[in-house]
């Protein structure tokens, strides 16, 4: 049965930084240095001793398969300095990585320097009587290889395990491979699936000729567009994203902005002239900002550089407090609308249950001249609340809550009145035509700069119609 070679994989031996390196298929066993069973009949299936004399049976691995045993090669062949494997490594790292490339070639070796496996092919092979076979009946008395007297071989490789393949996923841009300078995704990457199957013959036509010299016009056209826009990204540098990234990020914010802008030019500029295009706009932008600096200085009678920039300092300190201010009194708006909505709703509660203790009598104008906080009220208000039903305490606390809404964002709609007063929703409407009636509230303004028109359903009633013909009274709040 032909024989197979046992798993190859990147790493290190022991006491090696890199090399190629066994592992144990059942138990993932370092086997490099020791004796490994390598079956015949599965290819890349290698088995340690332990393993082997248990009978280990692994995917479609079968203890019957036939098997040899293999060791390490650690006997001379050329020099007393090179091993039989070291051997095969260095051939092996120069059939794969490229003749003169020493440095991924003592990687793939793991034991020696890039200048011993150049040094050590020029005088076994290219020195050789035999060229290009090396000598051949050369006898050595140490059945192991002497290793290198010092240890540069250990410490010269570095640590990290180099990247042996152009991917994908081997760049910071996803979908870049630096060993081909190509992408995964091509711009118009359909275009070869149109001209990879076209055959000339010459049986073929004078129209068919026509035919295929347009579609391979139409082909060169896509490959010269996709040629344009790579040379576009590598003569940019646009592939070193990271460090694009640092740069733009230790730029203020509106020269990030302004330079975001001016991209779009950069397809009709060279590099450099769209470097001093854009480097034209950032002075343009810094000098517009100083000048409107410099103008804020002067509408405030500063007329040095020192007094602007003492001024600069104490006006940076007013936005903070200023928003360390806004801040506080957002807070202190939020508990004053909790506490409010639980006492409206306390005193909601209280006047649902006084109604329904009532609920068989015939509705009736409530007398409130007696309730408490009836000296807060002022004629229209009393009114609105006799025809509501309506006593002053929770009135007062669904204006505090509804003024102190307006107050803050400036315009109120009828729904949200409805859901921060937490009463009847028909109430809340009324209360809040009230205050829009007699100016304390201003509705949302329309997409043609009317006002909103005020109207629901049901009767009008009796304080709407005497707000037209009794004067206003002068109220004044405490917002």
């Amino acid at each position: 049965m032909p024989q197979k070679d046992g798993k190859r994989g990147q790493g290190a031996a022991p006491g090696d930084e890199v090399g190629q390196k066994f592992h144990c298929d059942n138990c993932q066993a370092n086997v490099t240095d020791g004796v490994r069973i390598s079956c015949n009949e599965c290819a890349e299936f290698d088995l340690c001793t332990t393993c082997f004399s248990r009978g280990i049976e692994l995917g479609s691995h079968k203890n019957d398969h036939s098997y040899r045993v293999v060791t390490r090669h650690r006997f001379p062949i050329f020099t007393e300095d090179w091993s039989a494997d070291e051997e095969l490594l260095l051939i092996d790292g120069l059939r794969q990585f490229g003749m003169g490339n020493w440095k991924d070639a003592a990687e793939n070796v793991g034991t020696k320097t890039k200048e011993e496996c150049e040094q050590h092919y020029l005088d076994v092979f290219v020195g050789s009587d035999s060229w290009p076979l090396p000598a051949m009946d050369r006898e050595f008395e140490n059945k192991v290889a002497r290793p290198t007297s010092d240890k540069r071989s250990r410490s010269a490789t570095p640590g990290k395990v180099k990247v042996l393949s152009s991917q994908p996923s081997n760049h910071e841009i996803v979908g870049y491979m630096p060993g081909r300078l190509e992408f995964e995704f091509e711009h118009e990457n359909e275009a070869d699936q149109v001209v990879k199957d076209m055959v000339i013959t010459e049986d073929d036509t004078a129209e068919e000729l026509d035919l295929k010299q347009i579609v391979l016009r139409i082909y060169n056209g896509k490959l010269d567009r996709r040629l344009y826009r790579k040379s576009f990204i590598f003569d940019r540098d646009l592939l070193e994203y990271r460090k694009n990234q640092a740069a733009e990020k230790r730029r203020p914010k509106d020269e990030r902005d302004l330079l975001n802008k001016v991209k779009v030019f950069a397809r009709m500029q060279t590099r450099e002239d769209f470097d001093q295009f854009s480097m034209g706009m950032l002075n343009e932008h810094a000098l517009r900002q100083r000048i409107k600096q410099l103008q804020e200085w002067r509408r405030n009678g500063i007329t040095t550089l020192e007094d602007g920039a003492q001024y600069e300092v104490e006006r940076s300190q007013r936005l903070s407090r200023r928003a360390t201010t806004q801040r506080d009194s957002v807070h202190l708006l939020e508990r004053l609308q909790k506490i409010v909505a639980s006492r409206t709703i306390r005193d909601s509660a209280s006047e649902a249950a006084a109604q329904k203790q009532n609920s068989r009598k015939p509705a009736s104008i409530v007398d409130i001249e007696s309730a408490d906080g009836i000296e807060l009220l002022s004629g229209p208000e009393k009114d609105l609340c006799s025809r509501l039903q309506l006593f002053p305490r929770p009135y007062l606390a669904a204006k505090e809550v509804l003024l102190a809404e307006y107050a803050r964002v400036g315009c109120l709609k009828r729904r949200q009145a409805c859901e921060l007063v937490k009463i009847d929703s028909t109430k809340a409407r009324w209360i809040y035509d009230f205050f829009v009636e007699t100016g304390w509230i201003k509705p949302p303004v329309r997409e043609d700069g009317d006002a909103a028109a005020v109207s629901i359903d049901g009767p009008m009633p009796v304080y709407l119609a005497a707000l037209d013909t009794r004067e206003q009274p002068v109220v004044k709040s405490e917002f």
